[in-house]
């Protein structure tokens, strides 16, 4: 029944700001309306919803201001560049600074590559990617390039 996600939601305060911020991150404008705005993601299989409105700043918690781009491994490798090219700073996350990052999310049995970054009305953004599922091995989170020295992957 289920094939995916469609669409997510993010609150914005000036929507303008808002498109340029999303197209830097290569997203195409689907449509532009009075109140909402969407991105395509992956066109006819999901986009962003950006609702401009006055209360952008209600406290952050994953479950309402949060979202994660699925990318693949290699660009994760490259995300804090490419980011940086776009004036998008790399944000500290579960204790691991810029610099750390990307990191490895153990949600033992699975392990993820992810980066963390905002968008202007600091709305958490992540770029991640599966490094292994169903995996018997038990991994803590750590620097990317110590899991692949733990691997012994390089």
């Amino acid at each position: 029944m289920i094939k995916g996600l469609y669409e997510a939601h993010l609150p914005v305060s000036n929507i303008e700001r808002s498109i340029e911020f999303y197209q830097k991150l290569g997203l195409k404008l689907a449509y532009k309306g009075k109140r909402v705005t969407f991105f395509w993601i992956e066109k006819g299989k999901s986009w962003l919803g950006l609702w401009e409105c006055e209360e952008t700043q209600i406290p952050y918690h994953p479950s309402i201001r949060h979202l994660a781009f699925y990318v693949d491994l290699d660009d994760i490798k490259k995300a804090k560049v490419w980011l940086e090219k776009r004036g998008i700073n790399v944000k500290e996350n579960f204790g691991f600074s810029q610099e750390q990052q990307p990191l490895v999310l153990a949600n033992n049995p699975h392990t993820h590559a992810a980066i963390y970054f905002q968008d202007p009305d600091d709305n958490s953004l992540e770029f991640i990617s599966p490094l292994e599922l169903d995996s018997e091995e038990v991994f803590e989170m750590m620097e990317l390039k110590d899991w692949y020295n733990q691997k012994e992957r390089y």
